[in-house]
Order: C-alpha cells, then sequence, then structure tokens
C-alpha cells in the first residue's frame, strides 16, 4: 500500500516535514498496518494538511485520488502535489471540462464533478490505492458518501486507504464522521499549535451590539441563516462592525465573515464609506471574478475582504492579520475555520486579532476565549490569548475555590472579584429558591449544601453535588453518606426537603433561615479554619456562615470534612 520508509529517496524534491507532519504521517502508516482502512487526520487549518498528505501520495505504491470540494482546493492541492512527486509524475485535475489523463499517477477531483458515470471512466484502468478527502467534514453528506460508496471504501474486501483531512470533526447539521471513519489517528489542536510556534499568537476584543438572536430558531448545531441574516445584516450593526474594523485593525488586511450575499455587500459598502478599501468574494461569483478580488487583497489593493463561506475552505494567505468575525455562530467547528484563516506565519507578522461581534443571544456563542476553555463572555481587550491562559493558570493557584460568574468581564475585573470573593454571597438558583424554602447555601457550580438539626443540639448536613455533566449526575450525601443520584438538581433538593420533614417539625423548622441555631457562635476554631476563605478580612462567626464555608471547602478542594457540630461546644 505504501512504501516503507516515510523518509526515503524517492523522485520528487519533497518539502521537508515538520516533526509533528512526520508524526501524522507514521501515524497513517501504522493504523494502515494495523487494518485500520478508513482513518482521520485533523489538524488546524495552517498547519500544512496539504504537505502531509502529498507525503502519503508521494509514498503510495498505487495510483492516488484526491478529492476537494473547491476550485482553489484544487489548484492547491495539484501543485503541492507536482512538487513533492517530482516533475514527472503526471497529476491530474478531474473537473468540469477537464480530464485526467489515463497515465495521471495522481487525480485531484472535484467531487461535485465525479456523477457515478464519470467516477466509473475515471476508475477504469485504475487500481486506486489510495483515497484522499480534504476537508472531510463534508464526508457525511449523502452524495458524497454516494462517492465513497462507489469507490469501494465500504466494502469487505477493499484493499485500499481511505484518509480524511479536515481542521474540525464538527459539522453544523450535527451528523457524526463515525459512520464514514473508523478512527481519528492523529489530531493536533490550535491552542498546541500556537504555542509551539508554528501559528502566530492571536489577540482578541469583544465588540457587542444591540442586534437580537433571541428569536432565531437552530438548524442543526447552528442558526437559520435566513433568521440570523434577518437579524444582523442591519445598518446600525454593519456601521459599527466597519467602524471596529477600522479602528482596530487600521494597519492590518483583514477578512470578515459574513451570514449572505447580501450581508457582505452591504458590509463592505459601510467599509467603503469609512474609507477602507474593501472587496466581496462569494461562491455565486464567476470564478475569474473571484480570483480578481482575491489578487486584488492579495497585492494589497484591497485592505479588507468580506466574504460569505469562501474562506472558510482552501483561502491561503498569511498575510491577514485580521478576522472580523460579523456572522455570529455556535459551531465551534465552523468558528475554528474562520479563525484560522489568520494564524498562518509570515514575514514580519506577530498575530492576528480576532474582533467578536456579540449579539444579544440567551445561547452560547462562540468566541475567541471559548475556543481556548476560557469564559465565552472574557473580553481580552486586544490581549494574546496565551496571556489570557497564563492568568486563568495563576488564579486557579492563587484562588483555587473561585469561580468566574456568567457575563461579559475582562481579566481586571475578574482578579478584582477573586481577590474580594465571598463564597456566602452566591445567590441559589431562583428555580430552587421556587421551590424550597428552606436554607440552601450555594456552592456554586459544584451544587448545594443545606444545614439542619436532625434532633435537637445535632446538626446534619445534606449536599447535592455535581458528579459528571451528564445522566444522573446530582448526588445527595447525608452527614458524608451519598444516599441517591437525581438527573435534576430540582428532583434532589425536593428529595431531600422531604427526608427532613419526615424528621418532624422541629427538623423542618431547624432547615430555615430563621432558625436561632443558625446565629449562635460557632466554636472558635472552627471559625478560624474557614477565616481565609471569605476575602477582604471578613472573617464569619456564626454557625450557620460557618457550616457553610465548611461544605464550600470541602466540595471545591476535596477536604474531609471538618467533623459534627454540637450546639453549645
Amino acid at each position: 500500500m505504501f512504501r516503507a520508509k516515510v523518509g526515503g529517496a524517492m523522485s520528487g524534491d519533497a518539502p521537508s516535514l515538520r516533526p509533528y507532519q512526520r508524526e501524522a504521517v507514521e501515524a497513517v502508516l501504522s493504523a494502515r498496518r494495523a487494518g485500520t482502512r478508513r482513518m482521520l487526520v485533523c489538524l488546524p487549518t495552517g498547519a500544512g494538511k496539504t504537505v502531509v498528505f502529498a507525503h502519503l501520495a508521494r509514498l503510495a505504491k498505487r495510483p492516488v485520488l484526491v478529492i476537494a470540494h473547491r476550485e482553489e482546493l484544487l489548484s492547491q492541492a495539484r501543485s503541492k502535489l507536482q512538487h513533492a512527486l517530482g516533475a514527472e509524475a503526471v497529476v491530474a485535475i478531474e473537473q468540469g471540462g477537464r480530464r485526467a489523463e489515463a497515465e495521471a499517477r495522481v487525480v485531484v477531483c472535484s467531487i461535485r464533478s465525479l456523477r457515478t458515470e464519470r467516477l466509473a471512466r475515471l476508475l477504469a484502468g485504475r487500481d486506486v490505492g489510495l483515497v484522499i478527502y480534504d476537508e472531510c467534514h463534508h464526508a457525511a453528506a449523502e452524495d458524497n458518501l454516494r462517492v465513497l460508496r462507489e469507490l469501494g471504501c465500504f466494502e469487505p474486501g477493499w484493499t485500499g486507504t481511505l484518509v480524511g483531512f479536515t481542521a474540525t470533526t464538527a459539522r453544523g447539521d450535527g451528523k457524526g464522521l463515525d459512520e464514514v471513519f473508523e478512527e481519528i489517528v492523529y489530531a493536533r489542536t490550535l491552542p498546541e499549535m500556537i504555542h509551539d510556534g508554528y501559528l502566530v499568537p492571536l489577540r482578541g476584543y469583544r465588540v457587542a451590539t444591540s442586534a437580537d438572536l433571541t428569536r432565531i430558531t437552530s438548524r442543526g448545531n447552528d442558526f437559520r441563516e435566513e433568521e440570523l441574516a434577518e437579524a444582523v445584516d442591519i445598518e446600525e450593526r454593519n456601521a459599527l462592525v466597519a467602524r471596529s474594523i477600522q479602528e482596530l485593525a487600521r494597519d492590518r488586511r483583514t477578512i470578515a465573515f459574513c451570514v449572505t450575499v447580501a450581508h457582505a455587500q452591504h458590509l463592505r459598502r459601510s467599509l467603503q464609506a469609512l474609507g477602507v478599501r474593501a472587496g466581496t468574494v462569494h461562491g455565486e461569483m464567476p470564478s475569474d471574478d473571484r480570483a480578481r478580488v482575491l489578487r486584488d487583497f492579495a497585492e494589497g489593493r484591497l485592505q479588507a475582504l468580506t466574504n460569505v463561506a469562501v474562506l472558510t475552505e482552501g483561502f491561503d494567505d498569511p498575510g491577514v492579520s485580521c478576522v472580523a468575525m460579523a456572522r455570529p455562530t455556535r459551531s465551534e467547528g465552523m468558528y475554528a475555520q474562520c479563525v484560522g484563516r489568520g494564524t498562518r506565519l509570515s514575514p514580519g507578522k506577530k498575530d492576528c486579532l480576532v474582533l467578536d461581534f456579540v449579539d444579544v443571544s440567551e445561547l452560547s456563542l462562540c468566541s475567541l476565549p471559548s475556543l481556548f476553555g476560557m469564559p465565552r463572555e472574557l473580553d481580552l481587550e486586544g490581549r494574546e490569548v496565551g496571556e489570557a491562559e497564563r492568568f486563568f493558570e495563576q488564579l486557579a493557584f492563587d484562588h483555587p475555590a473561585f469561580e468566574v460568574e456568567a457575563g461579559a468581564i475582562t481579566l481586571g475585573e475578574i482578579q478584582a472579584r477573586a481577590e474580594a470573593f465571598d463564597p456566602l454571597t452566591q445567590e441559589v438558583d431562583v428555580e430552587v429558591r421556587a421551590i424550597s424554602r428552606n436554607a440552601w447555601a450555594s456552592l456554586g457550580r459544584h451544587g448545594l449544601a443545606l444545614h439542619f438539626e436532625r434532633a435537637p443540639g445535632r446538626l446534619s448536613e445534606a449536599l447535592v453535588v455535581s458528579r459528571g455533566a451528564r445522566g444522573r449526575r446530582w448526588e445527595v450525601s447525608l452527614d458524608g453518606r451519598a444516599v441517591e443520584r437525581f438527573s435534576a438538581i430540582e428532583e434532589a433538593v425536593q428529595a431531600v426537603d422531604f427526608e427532613v420533614h419526615r424528621m418532624g417539625r422541629a427538623a423542618e423548622a431547624s432547615a430555615r433561615a430563621e432558625a436561632a441555631w443558625r446565629r449562635a457562635a460557632a466554636p472558635k476554631g472552627r471559625a478560624e479554619a474557614v477565616a481565609g476563605v471569605r476575602r477582604g478580612g471578613r472573617a464569619a462567626t456564626a454557625l450557620g456562615d460557618v457550616l457553610a464555608l465548611e461544605a464550600w471547602v470541602k466540595v471545591t478542594t476535596g477536604a474531609k470534612r471538618a467533623g459534627p457540630v454540637k450546639r453549645g461546644r
């Protein structure tokens, strides 16, 4: 299937592989030797996927078929494959009016051209041993599956290898790729590539708009485009986006992602009205016109490009140093692809600026911080993502129990809140307050605590704590012993309240906020043990507050319970 040696002497002046690219090639070869026939390689935009699959094509013993979706991808792939295989190797394109020569060792195909009859003609006389699928997150679409089936990729006796390459395994329609590929054999993330110096650092700004997305319905993992366009393609918002690009990306070549062709055209006009040289590209343009606009952008005659989907794939311009997300999205895959268009290394380029335009929404919108596992609504204020990551690492060390509340916030505001953090001020969710009269204390995202007198002078502790992200995640424990799990926190609260009710009126009264024992002085040692939990020198002395702080420390740090408390100790 493949020549055995990854770096063996072969025809062609193939580009040298970076360490991770060599690892990817070796992972494919190893998986094939282990019997995997349909495998996936996940590398972020700018990582050089084409270099990797060109090397695989160079190693292949039998003819190679490369499948791509966009015209730009076909030309790029052919160029790099020809360079890798050498001038004597025939690398042909099968698309539209172009037909691959019979002697072509590698054929780069537009999947849209591969109708059944044309594919049969292409395969006649060719014993294809390697099928490379670029941007393979499209593979689950029915017609694309049809092509793979007709290639024989799913036949038990197929002796070939299918290798898919993508920057994201997530699809907008929610379909998984597990029906196409058996295994992800190699993956690198965008943060890893930036940390290792193969992609440029990212900076970010969060720009709030007044556009209302609360009534927009979903399609798959994202918004319905026609509804989204109606909400965001408005003069006021376009003017804000254009002004932000003008002010924040003054010396940067910028690409802006839009929802529809009309949206892209309207935003271009808003940019031009401010004196920004801007153009538009979209899939409905004649290829010659699109190539002309892209050339003007690459050669500096245009500073900004507005586009619809066209630049998410197959766009290779390392000089781009600003990405404006004028198109809100819930799809992390789409967001990562868009941002990735500005991450390539280029002489003189230090970083890439990402502008997140954040609309009014009750749903979680992707943002630059969320791409790196930080709060979605964090405003980096132009700082590097790496700086923010280091900030959160230090925050976890200095304030291990502190939690960032939902809502737009800056790093400075987080630091100030952490230094003044008081677990006792956390509010219990309104849903819990609506069903319970008892004095539940909030443990943040971890859950809830309730203290009451099981018998006169004998205090008990009930905890409702999250033990996972799904299913029966809420575990109820009583005095340190787990007793039951529930799917919803409200169910767990009701179960505890019912048990307290069964213990009698005295126990039930002791669970209320007005119970006298809560205001009694706590034992000195217990109060001193939690004195540092509340910031700003505010020590807790009341027994109810001290028990709530003990529960907070225990749940957030895994500490053992301090022991039973009896009134009068």
